[in-house]
């Protein structure tokens, strides 16, 4: 068995006005389902501790949590070598339920965004609206950023999580680091 790897081997450039990092391997599983079924709830809550977030908000205490998706999908966060287990878990509550849960840790890559000017960053490259008191801690967003899609969410430490297709990971280094190359601020605190 080989052993797994990021996507960009940790990739990591502090050189502008905002860290750009590649976040170690993450546990990522797709669950699909009615999200007001007690069922899904129950599920999703017995393998994170979290319940079920609203819509556009994020439940995660590090890198343990569920992101609210779409109606009928969360995206549940898990240690890596904790996901086989996870997936299994959810799948044993589900299995009366019609749901889809499955792994795609290994289709994804995820990047954070860290630093004073992080808002600037993603202000960048996202059709949202960052502005302190708008874009908070937990809330979360599924769009695109320039020509790829992607997921993110502030953590509670205001620190960016930007989640993308393995595929596109090269890309989205580089799109983020030249948002944040140096004198680049716009203000959007």
């Amino acid at each position: 068995m080989s052993n797994a790897v990021s996507a960009l081997n940790g990739a990591h450039w502090a050189a502008g006005i905002a860290t750009i990092s590649e976040a170690p391997l993450q546990g990522m599983i797709t669950l699909r389902g009615d999200l007001k079924s007690s069922a899904i709830a129950k599920a999703a809550k017995a393998a994170t501790g979290q319940n079920v977030p609203a819509q556009g908000r994020a439940n995660c205490d590090g890198d343990i949590g569920l992101c609210w998706m779409s109606p009928d999908e969360l995206l549940v966060l898990c240690l890596y070598e904790d996901v086989s287990t996870t997936l299994k878990k959810i799948q044993a509550d589900l299995c009366t339920t019609h749901s889809l849960a499955v792994d795609v840790s290994d289709a994804r890559a995820m990047f954070r965004v860290d630093g004073e000017n992080a808002r600037d960053v993603m202000a960048k490259l996202a059709p949202v609206d960052f502005r302190t008191g708008v874009f908070e801690p937990a809330t979360f967003r599924r769009t695109r950023m320039a020509q790829v899609a992607a997921a993110f969410w502030m953590g509670q430490d205001g620190a960016f999580h930007v989640v993308c297709f393995r595929s596109n990971a090269q890309y989205m280094f580089d799109l983020l680091k030249t948002a944040a190359q140096p004198g680049s601020e716009v203000g959007v605190c």
